[in-house]
């Protein structure tokens, strides 16, 4: 690169390039990790944002900068740039580059990544999960149907109520084809609710590449009620969510009824 070639801010300053050293994160893309390589990139700008390594509203490198200094695909980069934008990392000015940001301040469950990641990303402290039943079970014929279980099929079914600050905010289950249940009953810290089931999921390899969720309105059953502390009466928002990986495999299906008025939902919107 010609020192005509060296990006500068709107002030005039050159650019400072991603570090590839310190101790808080990892700098480099991991090839044998099962966790895709933009959401690697995301983490490391992020993270660097956070740091004050890379200032609001310093302009970011550019997409043929950061494969180049990453080795990876023009396409995984834009999927990258996407997120941070997404996530109120960064904004785009047109003609002028991507300019690092800070997010504004929300307390609400972006519906687009896990409930425990959503609140730590935000600061929160004071969440707590509470593991009800955990074990194999025969699954009802809408779990059978999202998970394409043949007849004879168990799933293991992971029951939890999330508080907020000691209120309880969310209740919470969870069906795995028995495969994935093994993995996710062996690990302590989601059996004991102090560990991310999301984070313990990629680890095992289960990585998303897709989901879909469905969100209503609606009244809760008694046993749900109870769970939550509320009349039965009482409207609750209910989201289900099916997710599959790179291969179309379907290993994750769950069922969260949230009570919005201690947790809001957001839902993050980008444009292509």
């Amino acid at each position: 690169m010609s020192v005509h070639d060296v990006p500068t801010k709107p002030d005039g300053q050159p650019v400072r390039f991603p570090k590839r050293t310190g101790d808080a994160v990892a700098q480099t893309i991991e090839r044998d990790s099962p966790v895709a390589y933009y959401e690697q990139l995301f983490v490391i700008l992020r993270d660097q944002i956070l740091s004050g390594d890379i200032p609001a509203d310093e302009r970011l490198p550019s997409e043929m900068e950061l494969c180049r200094e990453y080795g990876l695909s023009r396409a995984t980069v834009r999927q990258t740039m996407s997120k941070l934008e997404s996530e109120g990392f960064a904004r785009r000015v047109a003609r002028r580059g991507v300019f690092a940001s800070s997010p504004e301040q929300s307390t609400g469950w972006t519906v687009e990544e896990g409930f425990l990641e959503s609140q730590v990303r935000q600061g929160q402290t004071g969440v707590t999960t509470q593991v009800v039943d955990a074990r194999l079970a025969a699954p009802a014929q809408h779990v059978a149907e999202a998970l394409e279980l043949a007849d004879d099929a168990q799933v293991f079914a992971l029951q939890r109520v999330r508080s907020l600050d000691g209120k309880v905010a969310m209740f919470s289950t969870n069906w795995f084809p028995k495969s994935v249940g093994e993995t996710v009953s062996a690990d302590a810290g989601v059996m004991d609710g102090s560990g991310s089931l999301n984070e313990t999921l990629r680890r095992a390899g289960f990585v998303s590449n897709g989901a879909k969720r469905v969100i209503r309105a609606m009244r809760p059953t008694e046993a749900v009620a109870a769970h939550l502390q509320i009349d039965a009466d009482q409207p609750v928002l209910r989201v289900r969510s099916l997710s599959w990986d790179a291969r179309g495999t379907r290993f994750d299906y769950y069922e969260t009824w949230v009570l919005t008025d201690i947790i809001p939902l957001e839902v993050s919107v980008s444009a292509n």
